[in-house]
């Protein structure tokens, strides 16, 4: 581009200060500074507002919306940077000002989200550049923009801040406005590498198409999960985001034919922060489809810094969610309602929260994070009367499930614990949920380390009368979720990963859900399967019936990152017997799933891949029937394993890259290992 031809006018309110001055002076390209009150945006190409003093919103600030907007929407370029991005809200860009501002006292730069680290805005740069130090910023950490698109984070001297954004585009009309709220300062240090940010933020709005629209809609969710079908790392049947972070299954329900999955979702990174409800829906538990994100955070509501865990749930025929909102240091149950039939569209309850105050016995726990710890929500119908849990902890240390009852959503009265914990059962129990079976009930919370249930009865009183206790899940698994099916429960579960924060930025991804299982309760003990519909997954089957030597190792003639096994483990005289898939071709790299009668594991110190854990995750066995029928879903870096129905485990693992190769083998003497392999297909 031609800056010479290019008009740009910086704007500023009442008299150009120092740091203006300078900052507009040493520009890569020619400007022309005017006053707000004498500013005509119709006279230039791109208008640069920079400010680093702290900002006082004025009428002239307010005054100048309609002229901006209008400038905006026939093409015009508006660019942000320092704390003038505080002003978005009084310019009529969008009601979510960022609600951080301040000065950063080290060396710090963009860190791009992983879809834009080749896009023109930071052309030129390394992977982590830095363009200023102690830059004044305005960013938005808890909430996001209401309708900006976040492009990338902090790189800093100390250590990268995934939650700090402070580079956010907004699309108006044919025009743009890019905000810069960090990164540029009148400082000498970095000016180069800060002036090629300035050149390359004028490049792009010369041509405002080349910035991106925020993707909430079904289309651009679709384009968006598309750019990382490469990552051999992403699973293809076990449901993900598009992109970004994921985290708890929300909101499972069957409607008009359709099976609904919402979760947790942060459309502004793969970090967890400013929650949202993303949507998946299937006719089949086969084939799934992104759907609009279907809740946001109202930026005067009592969810404006996220729609927290719940459940959905049918009123008389009116589908309706049941969220915690967050606002500061509160937690309160909101609700919403759709009258579309494919739950693409919800409307807020508007005299949410539905409850004004967490209850004063037991005395609840208090955190830095939050006045109460009081969220998510399970609720059930009998006859006319509503029944809700809410998750808790109390301030003796245990984990504590709280029960309201009342004949219609929006009106509850306390009932009291349905469920305290020990201590070693953990401090705080999220996620609460009761299923009903024939002869006994299943209660299950989700600790922040496990997934435990209880079995027993949950009597007249309100009270739940625990017989036994275990874990759903003894691996990376947490806070799961059912719906009931005609005459099953169909549960998922969120799968988060065993990698690192930087590892994930980079990826552009975080976090994905189990496969849909079947939970049930036999004489009294838990079990759970795969759903049956993800046979209709299975591509050719093929089918091996091994008698295993000790110091002897069988590749077997499949290959693939999305498998399926089904396996009959017989010990004989081994004293383990192992299976290897996301085995490299020489077997260096691999993750060993071994059974030894006592326990079985999932081995991944072999698996892979930087910033990973490799602990082993490990299940008791000694109570198994031998011999051991092991169902197994490996899907990119998911092994997600099915022990005699009774027992799960699953383990995140991040091979390097061409791990597809699968072995067999024991160890101490002889076994016998009977196992069919598919190749799954995607659900997407």
């Amino acid at each position: 581009m031609d800056r010479s031809s290019f008009a740009v006018g910086s704007p500023f309110l009442d008299a150009l200060s120092p740091a203006q001055r300078t900052v507009y002076g040493d520009a890569p390209f020619e400007t022309t500074t005017v006053a707000f009150d004498a500013l005509d945006p119709a006279s230039y190409d791109l208008l640069w507002w920079h400010q680093e003093e702290p900002l006082a919103i004025t009428d002239t600030l307010s005054g100048c919306r309609g002229a901006l907007r209008s400038f905006l929407r026939a093409g015009g370029g508006l660019l942000l940077t320092g704390r003038a991005l505080s002003a978005v809200a009084t310019l009529g860009i969008d009601a979510v000002p960022p609600d951080a501002v301040g000065v950063d006292g080290e060396a710090t730069g963009p860190l791009p989200k992983a879809r834009y680290t080749d896009h023109p805005l930071f052309s030129g740069f390394e992977t982590r550049p830095f363009t200023a130090e102690s830059a004044p910023f305005a960013r938005y950490e808890r909430i996001l923009p209401e309708r900006g698109e976040l492009l990338a984070a902090t790189a800093r001297d100390g250590g990268d801040a995934y939650g700090q954004l402070p580079v956010v585009v907004w699309r108006i009309g044919e025009g743009a406005v890019l905000g810069i709220g960090s990164f540029v300062s009148a400082g000498e240090a970095f000016s180069d590498a800060r002036n090629r940010l300035l050149s390359n933020a004028v490049d792009c709005l010369a041509t405002p198409g080349r910035l991106p629209r925020r993707a909430l809609t079904g289309p651009a969710l679709a384009e968006l999960r598309a750019e990382f079908a490469d990552d051999h790392h992403r699973p293809t049947y076990h449901l993900t985001a598009p992109a970004n972070w994921l985290n708890d299954p929300n909101g499972l329900l069957r409607w008009n034919g359709r099976y609904h999955v919402f979760y947790q979702y942060n459309p502004g990174g793969p970090h967890h922060g400013t929650i949202h409800w993303g949507h998946a829906s299937s006719a089949d538990l086969v084939r799934w489809r992104d759907e609009p994100v279907a809740l946001t955070p109202s930026p005067n509501g009592p969810d404006r810094d996220g729609c927290w865990s719940g459940c959905a749930v049918d009123d008389d025929g009116t589908p309706t969610l049941v969220y915690t909102g967050g606002r500061e240091r509160r937690q309160l149950p909101c609700l919403a309602t759709s009258d579309d039939p494919a739950l693409r569209t919800w409307e807020k309850y508007e005299a949410n929260p539905v409850i004004e105050l967490p209850p004063e016995e037991p005395p609840l726990l208090s955190t830095e994070h939050w006045e109460t710890e009081f969220r998510d929500h399970a609720l059930w119908r009998e006859g006319d009367t509503w029944h809700h849990l809410i998750g808790s902890g109390t301030d003796a240390g245990t984990g504590v499930v709280l029960h309201y009852t009342g004949t219609d959503l929006d009106t509850w009265e306390y009932e009291g614990p349905v469920l305290v914990g020990e201590p070693e059962e953990g401090h705080m129990w999220e996620c609460p949920e009761l299923l009903g079976f024939a002869d006994r009930d299943l209660l299950h919370v989700s600790n922040y380390d496990e997934v435990r249930y209880f079995i027993g009865s949950f009597e007249d009183d309100g009270r739940f009368e625990r017989e036994s206790t275990g874990l759903l899940d003894h691996g990376d698994f947490y806070a799961p979720q059912s719906l009931v099916d005609g005459d099953r429960y169909l549960t998922w579960g969120w799968l988060p990963e065993a990698r690192g924060a930087a590892e994930q930025w980079d990826a552009g991804w975080s976090g994905c859900l189990s496969v849909p299982r079947e939970l049930s309760v036999e004489g009294g003990e838990l079990r759970q399967r795969p759903a049956p519909e993800l046979e209709a997954l299975r591509g050719q089957c093929h089918e091996f019936d091994l008698s295993v030597e000790p110091g002897t190792e069988t590749e077997l003639p499949v290959r693939g990152r999305s498998l399926e096994l089904a396996a009959e483990i017989a010990l004989d005289d081994a004293d383990s017997v192992e299976i290897a898939p996301l085995a490299s071709p020489d077997g260096e790299e691999r993750t060993t799933i071994r059974y030894t009668g006592d326990e079985l594991l999932i081995d991944r110190h072999r698996s892979g891949g930087p910033g990973t854990v490799e602990e082993p995750v490990v299940a008791p066995a000694e109570d198994l029937e031998d011999p051991l029928t092991l169902r197994a879903f490996v899907d990119g870096s998911v092994v997600e394993l099915f022990a005699n129905e009774r027992r799960c485990l699953t383990g995140r693992v991040y091979p390097v890259g061409g791990s597809d190769r699968l072995l067999v083998s024991a160890d101490g003497g002889s076994a016998h290992v009977s196992i069919a392999v598919w190749s799954l297909g995607s659900i997407w």
